[in-house]
């Protein structure tokens, strides 16, 4: 069975694509899960982050990144989006990885995303702009066991697509007030995007990211979370404020996991995460 995983907050800077990527890295690695990272974000960064912007831009020139998939819906014309020279297999720039694959993302998505929302005012009661991703990924499911959908710091038209794909949701965030503040209403936007569609999409947990153990703000913060009965779950590993760690946003290659997130309680750190979401999944979806 396929769990297919949206990580979302509304807010940028939290360490969303850098846990998405690191969720992807150890499961396959750590847990002998076979994993397709989506990268949704007009950014661009977990596509980067992956296969490095040399790579990126060729799969931009040739049509062979989400843009193109989108683009075609809108449109419907030009060439038919392919979806198996889109996969790029074997993505991780880590040697010791194998089985994380991705679908590229593209800075073309941001005008293209304005298209969808075009169409679905055009036709409000359409379902079909939500589902493009669902419907084209949907032959390739079954060859992975977890597909992990990196979705921009909005609710808009691409990641209503990946929220229709998914069966679950996290939600890194750094424990701040400022990162934490529009948590409930990404929960109840969710909700209510679940109950418009028939389609249920269950809540992970919060996952803590740049946490500082020295910040009495951080431990105040989490302390709240946890006692917050909106949320259903704080993912009990929380991920430290780390050089390595942020400088594995960087494509850069490396023999193993340590020595791109960092060894000792840093790895410790990812790894519990990543057996957390693992068995959370596991029993939720």
């Amino acid at each position: 069975m396929t769990r297919v995983i949206a990580t979302i907050n509304l807010k940028g800077g939290v360490g969303k694509t850098t846990t998405t990527a690191a969720l992807g890295e150890f499961l396959a690695a750590e847990f002998g899960q076979r994993v397709l990272l989506i990268d949704l974000d007009p950014q661009t960064n977990l596509t980067t982050m992956m296969i490095g912007e040399r790579r990126w831009q060729e799969l931009n020139e040739s049509g062979l990144t989400l843009a193109a998939l989108f683009l075609e819906a809108v449109e419907s014309v030009g060439m038919r989006f392919d979806m198996d020279k889109a996969i790029q297999v074997n993505a991780s720039p880590v040697n010791a990885v194998r089985g994380v694959d991705l679908l590229a993302s593209s800075l073309d998505l941001m005008e293209i995303q304005e298209g969808l929302s075009y169409r679905q005012y055009a036709e409000p009661h359409a379902s079909w702009p939500v589902e493009v991703l669902r419907d084209a990924v949907a032959p390739v499911l079954d060859r992975y066991d977890y597909v992990l959908v990196d979705c921009p710091p909005n609710l808009g038209m691409l990641t209503l697509n990946g929220l229709r794909l998914a069966d679950g949701y996290i939600i890194p965030t750094i424990p701040d007030i400022l990162s934490t503040y529009g948590i409930p209403q990404l929960q109840s936007r969710v909700s209510a995007f679940a109950a418009r569609t028939g389609h249920t999409i269950k809540e992970l947990g919060l996952v803590i990211t740049k946490y500082r153990s020295a910040s009495s703000v951080h431990r105040a913060v989490i302390d709240q979370l946890q006692r917050d009965d909106r949320i259903a779950n704080v993912v009990p590993a929380w991920i430290p404020e780390a050089n390595q760690i942020a400088a594995a946003a960087e494509n850069v290659d490396h023999r193993t996991l340590r020595g791109k997130y960092g060894g000792g309680e840093r790895f410790d750190d990812l790894r519990n995460l990543t057996e957390d979401i693992l068995l959370t999944s596991r029993v939720l979806l």
